[in-house]
């Protein structure tokens, strides 16, 4: 299942730079109190910050169909998996700037 969170998280990645002139994706990960957290970052498409709530939810796209294929779904599983792992999922990001999706696990 942690297989499916990287291939979510990156496949987005690629997606939303998809647009860009220099697209640049960044993976990497450091350890945080008893947790090691990932990250996938990213200089594309980006969100507004005001909807972060949706951003999780099934089925709740932040950016048309028109302009990014997909169902609204790989978000929604990645915070499923993660959450029955134990660890937690958190973005950042700025419109037309990118953003950055961490998720943390317990360093067992």
């Amino acid at each position: 299942m942690l297989q499916q969170v990287f291939i979510n998280l990156i496949s987005n990645a690629f997606k939303y730079t998809g647009k860009k002139e220099n697209p640049t994706i960044e993976i990497g990960s450091y350890t945080q109190d008893k947790n090691v957290v990932y990250y996938v970052k990213d200089n594309g498409a980006g969100f507004d910050m005001r909807y972060y709530d949706k951003l999780f939810g099934v089925f709740q796209r932040l950016h048309s169909s028109n302009e990014f294929d997909g169902t609204g779904v790989g978000l929604a599983i990645i915070q499923k998996i993660i959450t029955k792992h134990g660890g937690k999922v958190w973005a950042e990001a700025k419109v037309n700037e990118g953003g950055c999706f961490y998720i943390s696990l317990p360093n067992i």
